[in-house]
């Protein structure tokens, strides 16, 4: 009989939870969790900091993560953070996602939690503000985390916490991101059966959409440097004009994708985000410097971008007796964000419940990127959107504007979406 009632206690304990246990003590819980995470969230959006250069918020999530009885592990990423949460019951690992760096705004929101901070970006003294929302991911990642681990007896499987540095492009001439973290062997040991990705945006307040397939754009940095030959500005004869030739360039590369291109298709984005020249408005300059973004969802388009660029801009300078020297991929480059198939269709009713039915798929992708895409080329992926709208508010200022605003209640269906895609994903692969 004592043989018995072990082998019975051995079949509870090692056979799976069903479904919905979680989503269910989350309803229960929600409102303990969220206060944590709008706590969580004031303090990184009051703290930021850019790329490579999160220290102080590796600390702080190392810390959170520590009181949370988890052990953390800070050997991927020059700032990243990751931590596992083992289930009491068997089932997949599932990675989950968040990315903490801000970016080099200046804040213009009059918030009780606004950020002041200042520091160097490219030889100029800027802001930094989480402009793009990514404290609202580590809060909302804090916030999962601290749910589940407290609820390891309802979970089928393991977590793998990524709170992954450096998502916005790393320093020049430094290696950084979900790239870097791979290369130091992040799923080595213990590969995922999938990941989850959350990126907010002003959207209606707690709305979710995402899309199967290509999602977001692949993108690069491109740089042009113009090399003319400087003079009095009296007697522009005397020299070679940088910034005419410049100007001319930007110009004509609008060209690319109106004229080179095959609108009917290819979709492409080919931006000049960068102008410099010039030290005093009587002399004209030796050089020029351009930069800009190229985004493509093919990577045959962004072969012939470059081809392009590279002939404008060469030929353009010695037209005008200048050269022009040409870089690609200056900070790296993402690829194609694609969302697997498989995932969106089993998981679009996930979503749904959490967003409590305000969700759909987009039926093109977004020309936003996204450095997700690199977990997502090793496991199968699933990246979501979550607008932060306050209630009512259809538009508002977007991501990178020094006004971008996130709506804290939003942020609960943040943290349903994530119990719910692990709740049903590990019920799924257990039933498969």
């Amino acid at each position: 009989m004592k043989q018995l009632i072990l082998i019975f206690a051995f079949l509870l304990i090692s056979h799976p939870i069903s479904a919905d246990a979680l989503k269910t003590q989350l309803d229960l819980d929600l409102d303990g969790v969220m206060a944590k995470v709008t706590d969580w969230r004031h303090y990184f959006h009051e703290n930021p900091e850019l790329s490579n250069r999160e220290f102080k918020t590796q600390q702080s999530i190392v810390q959170a993560l520590n009181e949370m009885g988890l052990e953390t592990n800070t050997d991927y990423g020059i700032t990243g953070v990751t931590a596992f949460i083992r289930g009491q019951n068997p089932g997949p690992l599932i990675a989950l996602r968040a990315d903490i760096d801000a970016l080099p705004v200046t804040e213009k929101l009059n918030l009780p939690f606004s950020s002041k901070v200042k520091t160097t970006y490219q030889g100029n003294e800027v802001g930094v503000m989480h402009a793009c929302g990514h404290d609202a991911h580590i809060a909302v990642l804090l916030g999962v985390a601290s749910f589940l681990s407290k609820n390891t007896d309802k979970l089928n499987g393991d977590i793998l916490l990524i709170f992954q540095p450096a998502e916005e492009g790393a320093p020049e001439g430094e290696e950084g991101g979900a790239e870097l973290m791979l290369k130091q062997g992040l799923f080595d040991a213990e590969k995922p059966d999938a990941i989850f990705g959350m990126h907010v945006s002003n959207a209606p307040h707690g709305q979710i959409w995402t899309k199967p397939g290509p999602f977001m754009a692949s993108a690069e940095a491109y740089r042009i440097v113009i090399e003319g030959k400087q003079t009095h500005g009296s007697r522009p004869w005397n020299g070679v004009d940088p910034i005419v030739v410049a100007s001319d360039i930007v110009s004509s590369l609008q060209t690319i994708v109106s004229r080179r291109l095959n609108l009917l298709d290819s979709q492409a984005v080919v931006t000049v985000g960068i102008m410099k020249a010039g030290t005093r408005n009587n002399i004209i300059p030796a050089s020029a410097f351009l930069e800009g973004t190229i985004r493509t969802f093919e990577d045959s388009y962004a072969d012939q971008i470059r081809d392009e660029i590279k002939i404008i801009a060469e030929n353009i300078a010695e037209a005008h007796h200048a050269k022009a020297n040409v870089q690609f991929k200056v900070y790296g480059g993402y690829p194609v964000t694609v969302n697997d198939e498989g995932l969106v269709e089993t998981l679009s009713s996930s979503l749904s419940l959490a967003a409590n039915g305000d969700y759909y798929e987009a039926k093109v992708p977004r020309t936003g990127a996204e450095d997700f895409s690199f977990f997502a080329q090793q496991v199968p992926g699933l990246f979501f959107y979550l607008g932060v709208n306050p209630p009512g508010v259809e538009e508002s200022p977007t991501n990178h504007s020094p006004y971008f605003y996130v709506d804290d209640d939003a942020l609960g269906n943040g943290v349903k979406a994530f119990v719910n895609l692990v709740d049903d994903f590990s019920y799924i692969y257990n039933n498969q």
